[in-house]
């Protein structure tokens, strides 16, 4: 295959990885974090200038409906964003992950419907305007580093190893799926 030939899938193959890091590897990674911690160790933070889990998940809900649902999608945007900061409150992990799934439920569904032809359209999002393909970009890498953070917070306080990999094989498999 010649890299002509393969230019008209790399539209397709983009949307459907970044489908799958967001629904498939993120979230139940986030899942997992969320099982290990009590409520109260979800919303510690180490300081006032850092973020708890909490304050992250709200983050990455606000962050992905503002970028994909509302910016490609054409829903409302009506975000608050320096409130998903701000917010002290205990909100229990049975609502926070009712809020990131169902954040994650309709990105998906926006990712599965988008025309790919329009992956180079200017969309307007968050006082500028972003290609979709920036966007969708965006929204990904920005899941990955804030999931890290709170892989890296949960270990800290749960004081235990994640168990994403069995490497009983020699090779890493996954066992978060």
């Amino acid at each position: 295959m010649n890299a002509n030939s393969a230019t008209p899938n790399v539209a397709p193959a983009f949307i459907d990885q970044a489908r799958k890091f967001l629904g498939e590897e993120y979230l139940p990674k986030l899942e997992r974090c969320l099982e290990q911690l009590t409520d109260e160790q979800i919303w510690w933070r180490a300081n006032e200038q850092s973020n708890s889990i909490g304050n992250l998940l709200l983050h990455l809900s606000g962050n992905a409906r503002q970028w994909i649902v509302c910016g490609l999608g054409g829903a409302n945007d009506a975000r608050a964003r320096q409130q998903e900061f701000d917010e002290r409150r205990v909100i229990p992990r049975s609502e926070l992950l009712k809020t990131v799934r169902q954040t994650l439920r309709e990105v998906d569904a926006v990712l599965a419907a988008f025309d790919h032809g329009k992956l180079l359209d200017r969309y307007p999002i968050q006082g500028t305007t972003a290609t979709a393909l920036e966007a969708i970009f965006h929204v990904t890498e920005h899941f990955s580093m804030h999931t890290g953070q709170i892989i890296l917070l949960t270990k800290l306080l749960a004081e235990k190893d994640l168990g994403f990999y069995d490497f009983a094989s020699g090779a890493p498999a996954h066992t978060w799926k």
